[in-house]
């Protein structure tokens, strides 16, 4: 009886170790989020399947399609609770990523980096400044970013057409930007014979601030600046406020400015019909077929930043890096695994297979380095960009080479990007990527939204005329946002940028 057991003992055995390794060990769990519309099933999305292929790691995947049940998951981790061992596309926020790396559900992965991430750690080495974007103050790394040089940007693009016709050159300085729209407003550059011309069209106070850099000077959306000695600079009081303001109300009392850029947003004003009369001057936005018909689109350019006093600059809008897009848990059962398949998207192959699927099947590549899609736009749009890549939708970890943006074999595309590439030359952060404190955020959330909405307000009915921008006018704007707490807020930040590693 004992050698029967034994041996159907040795047969269980032996059967056991011809299953897939899989059903002897539980795989590992990727969770993520991903937005319903962007149609992405992780289940039956290619990219998945061929990241097996190209790194040899698979996963448990766990797809949430919701925001508020992303938020809701991922605040309730605990380092002692249920967690996935990594996270893509993860929407980490900065508060985030330091909140749960201090309850340790998230790992330092700085030590695990150079032996098991070469691809990331090499661009590390080459670009320390993206490195110490996504440092924490104590010096742990604990999520990893999307790295790319292009990113979004709200450039200005102005109409070649209307120059050519007015014979004008293009504006390289503020006072020869107003001599250009007092043209494109008096002198019919549409030839249609209506004044309908609008030489700026501008979506509020936030496309405005962009012109801030004529004058030689950016700030950010909170209205801080850093100088050249580190020091951190309120803005929405300044000198150079001031008379930047005063500038606009003069631009918009001669009818250069968009009479309803304070009222509409930019979807309720974009010239949809091809057919249509243009009547913009400058348009803001990553391109200008934002604003326009892609017929039209091909007469604008794009204007690069003005020059003041021999300098030129710019407000990069979102950096070279977008953190929080991938980190593993301290519950990762292997960690080497997990950062091998991640640092594949940090090479180009993986920028390819990200963002447009399979060489020879989705795109092919010319041997001068230019690629383009083997389908149609519209099987793009409706498959490939659903069921074969992951790279719409929230932001995924991973580098896009400048490379890869400028080989896409489309001229109007090509014309954008090449335009791009030189606005990022010029262009730099107003106030770096920063971690800042439980503490330090609440205060934020608690000062920051009264007093925005009192500038912005404020600011606008300088622009309009409806506040006249004297002394004592100014005097009182300037004292309710002091009041409001903007010394406080920008202590806060210059806190934070002194806490960012060296």
């Amino acid at each position: 009886m004992r050698k029967v057991y034994v041996l159907l003992l040795a047969a269980l055995m032996a059967l056991l170790s011809c299953l897939p390794f899989a059903l002897a060990e539980e795989q590992m769990v990727l969770a993520g989020y991903d937005p319903q519309e962007t149609g992405h099933d992780w289940n039956n999305n290619l990219f998945f399947d061929r990241m097996v292929e190209k790194t040899g790691v698979s996963f448990e995947l766990r797809q949430f399609a919701d925001a508020e049940a992303w938020r809701l998951e991922k605040s309730g981790w605990q380092a002692d609770g249920e967690l996935p061992d990594a996270v893509f596309k993860a929407q980490l926020s900065s508060q985030e990523t330091l909140a749960l790396y201090e309850r340790g559900v998230l790992i330092d992965l700085k030590p695990y980096l150079q032996e098991h991430a070469p691809a990331f750690w090499a661009l590390m080495q080459e670009h320390p400044e993206w490195l110490r974007d996504i440092t924490l103050p104590d010096g742990a790394v604990a999520a990893l970013p999307l790295i790319d040089p292009l990113m979004s940007q709200n450039a200005m693009w102005i109409n070649t057409r209307w120059l050519r016709a007015l014979q004008l050159s293009t504006p390289t300085t503020a006072e020869e930007l107003a001599e250009v729209l007092r043209a494109f407003a008096t002198k019919d550059p549409n030839g249609n014979g209506r004044a309908d011309e609008v030489p700026i069209a501008f979506t509020g106070l936030w496309d405005l601030r962009f012109l801030q850099h004529a004058f030689g000077w950016i700030s950010n959306d909170y209205g801080v600046t850093v100088d050249g000695e580190g020091r951190v600079r309120d803005m929405l009081t300044s000198d150079e406020n001031r008379a930047f303001l005063t500038w606009l109300h003069d631009l918009w009392t001669e009818g250069l400015l968009d009479r309803t850029g304070f009222t509409l947003g930019s979807t309720s004003r974009a010239i949809t019909d091809s057919k249509a009369t243009p009547t913009y001057g400058i348009v803001f936005g990553p391109s200008p077929m934002n604003m326009l018909p892609s017929e039209m689109a091909g007469d604008y350019a794009l204007l690069m930043p003005l020059t003041s006093e021999g300098t030129q600059v710019y407000r990069s809008l979102l950096g070279e890096v977008r953190r929080g897009a991938f980190a593993v848990t301290s519950a990762c059962r292997d960690i080497p695994a997990v950062l091998r398949w991640v640092d594949y998207l940090y090479t180009e192959d993986g920028c390819f297979l990200a963002r447009s699927g399979l060489q020879g099947h989705e795109y092919e590549r010319l041997s001068d380095g230019t690629w383009y899609w083997l389908d149609s736009p519209e099987m793009v749009v409706d498959t490939v960009m659903k069921d074969m890549t992951i790279s719409d939708g929230t932001i995924i970890p991973g580098y896009t080479p400048v490379s890869y943006s400028l080989s896409f074999e489309d001229e109007a595309a090509k014309r954008v990007m090449t335009s791009l590439v030189s606005l990022a030359e010029i262009s730099r952060e107003a106030y770096p990527q920063v971690f800042l404190t439980a503490a330090q955020q609440a205060r934020v959330a608690e000062l920051w939204p009264a007093l925005t909405s009192y500038a912005e307000n404020a600011m606008a009915c300088f622009v309009t005329g409806d506040i006249a921008l004297t002394d004592e006018s100014w005097n009182a704007y300037t004292a309710r946002v002091r009041e409001l707490g903007m010394e406080e807020l920008v202590d806060i930040w210059q806190q934070a940028y002194d806490a960012r590693p060296q």
